[in-house]
């Protein structure tokens, strides 16, 4: 996929965006979904897919055989081990969905970039870490710990 993207003049920052967000993709597909095909006949797996349409589109997909729900962000804790995937690739691509056409297939679209050949593609990353980031305590109104320290006395 790499190779193949920057061959066709594909931004650096955008094939780094898609490939973390295929990482995502797959790790929720495994991690949710059940496999497409049967799985004790040994062929149960995911598919994965990517294209650039003829106007520069970069659009990346999965496909699994569907969970007990649809995917949604999370909103996770600070200490959260996972629930961060789907708010990674919100804050990074400019779009992305869910598809359930085919009975017992669901698949995740994302478009990456709408237009991989615009010099300024991936400038989403350019403010990453302040999309992605929890807000520092200081922003957070009404917490009091000071109160609540002063309780364990």
């Amino acid at each position: 996929m790499r190779l193949q993207l920057r061959d066709g003049g594909v931004a650096d920052t955008v094939i780094d965006d898609a490939v973390l967000i295929l990482s995502e993709l797959l790790s929720n597909a495994c991690k949710h979904g059940r496999p497409l095909g049967d799985a004790l006949a040994g062929d149960g797996d995911v598919r994965a897919a990517w294209q650039v349409g003829p106007c520069g589109r970069l659009v990346v997909e999965v496909t699994d055989g569907g969970g007990p729900t649809r995917p949604a962000p999370a909103t996770p804790s600070v200490t959260a081990h996972g629930g961060r995937g789907l708010n990674i690739i919100t804050a990074l691509a400019d779009d992305w969905g869910v598809r359930d056409e085919v009975p017992g297939e669901v698949t995740v679209w994302v478009v990456v970039h709408d237009d991989v050949y615009d010099p300024d593609a991936g400038h989403r990353r350019d403010d990453f870490a302040a999309r992605v980031t929890a807000p520092s305590v200081s922003e957070l109104s009404g917490l009091e710990f000071a109160d609540a320290f002063d309780r364990l006395d």
